[in-house]
């Protein structure tokens, strides 16, 4: 199984990115999909989660109302959509993929990651 995320980059506080995330070596209409990241000194925490079919979305609080998490069966890929990007965003960004097909919340609840993609917000 492999994750391959991409679309990170610099970007302005404010400003916007995509994140993707390409999945393969499983059928990945079947599993619910999670976006996580990690911040320089700070342990990974949840960002956001959906369900195989695209809904039962949930965000972190800090996200919220910003980000959104989309996915394409047929691609076999996820999205995380930011907006209005802030400084305290900048992290690495990892893709999971879920043990189930539901969103889940939990980094337990995730089998295979990706490798990671910085985004750096600056202020």
């Amino acid at each position: 199984v492999q994750l391959q995320a991409s679309g990170g980059g610099l970007v302005q506080a404010g400003g916007s990115l995509r994140l993707s995330c390409e999945v393969s070596g499983r059928t990945f209409s079947s599993y619910g999909m999670g976006w996580f990241r990690q911040a320089p000194g700070k342990e990974r925490e949840f960002v956001a989660t959906v369900n195989w079919i695209g809904g039962g979305t949930v965000y972190a609080d800090s996200v919220q109302g910003r980000f959104t998490i989309s996915r394409d069966n047929a691609q076999n890929t996820v999205y995380l959509q930011m907006s209005s990007l802030k400084p305290e965003d900048t992290a690495v960004y990892y893709c999971a993929l879920g043990r189930s097909r539901y969103s889940r919340s939990s980094q337990s609840d995730y089998g295979y990651w990706g490798q990671g993609t910085q985004v750096t917000v600056s202020s």
